[in-house]
């Protein structure tokens, strides 16, 4: 079984109950010039993440590991954007840079090519900042018999730490690549990535991805 040095302590997985999980890596978020730049920030604090990123899923895909991708973002009617959202984030269903922001079917929505999910690979399109809420992932990892997540994406205090709350709830064992995990601010990223290792890793694991994929090339 490959074990991983993390924070707080070794994380051991077996890779044929384990999926890689790409949260968000969309357009809209990451791309010079897109949505999450027009708000003043700094999308190349984003961007680190896609070479590590590139890395460690064609490792994970060697290895055989389930990749599940996300996407947040809404139907053409803004019908499953609830009002409190929308009232906070306007710009929702605007016309964009890259077509109505944070709207399915449109390019802005859609991963970047770098991270171009392969076939049979899921993609999971959700209204919320959680991979779980009002989405499908319970029953794509239980008909898998998933039982833990290596979990890359952004923004890692906002989709990433919701997600992996989530799981951990539900009581996945979870595994957060921090070098393949991202966030506009630095202190965010800082400060949410020790959250999750805190108190003997009350929502999981924190591990480099070097080090997960030596683990699967053993």
């Amino acid at each position: 079984m490959p074990t991983v040095e993390a924070d707080p302590g070794p994380f051991s997985f077996a890779p044929e109950s384990t999926a890689l999980l790409v949260i968000d890596m969309q357009r809209d978020f990451l791309l010079p010039g897109g949505f999450g730049e027009s708000l003043g920030n700094d999308v190349a604090q984003l961007r680190c993440t896609i070479e590590p990123l590139t890395a460690l899923l064609a490792a994970g895909r060697a290895a055989g590991l389930k990749i599940i991708h996300t996407r947040e973002g809404h139907l053409p009617d803004l019908s499953d954007c609830p009002p409190a959202k929308l009232r906070r984030g306007p710009m929702i269903g605007k016309e964009g840079p890259f077509g109505r922001i944070l709207i399915r079917g449109e390019y802005g929505h859609d991963i970047i090519d770098e991270l171009r999910p392969e076939a049979g690979e899921p993609v999971v399109d959700k209204p919320g900042k959680g991979a779980f809420y009002a989405t499908d992932l319970s029953k794509i990892l239980d008909n898998d018999g998933i039982k833990s997540l290596i979990v890359t994406g952004v923004t890692t205090e906002v989709c990433v730490h919701t997600t992996v709350r989530e799981a951990n709830d539900r009581g996945y064992e979870c595994l957060v690549i921090k070098d393949c995990v991202g966030s506009y601010f630095p202190e965010f990223q800082r400060v949410g990535l020790r959250m999750i290792a805190a108190q003997g890793g009350i929502f999981g694991w924190v591990a480099d991805s070097p080090a997960v994929i030596a683990a699967l090339q053993e």
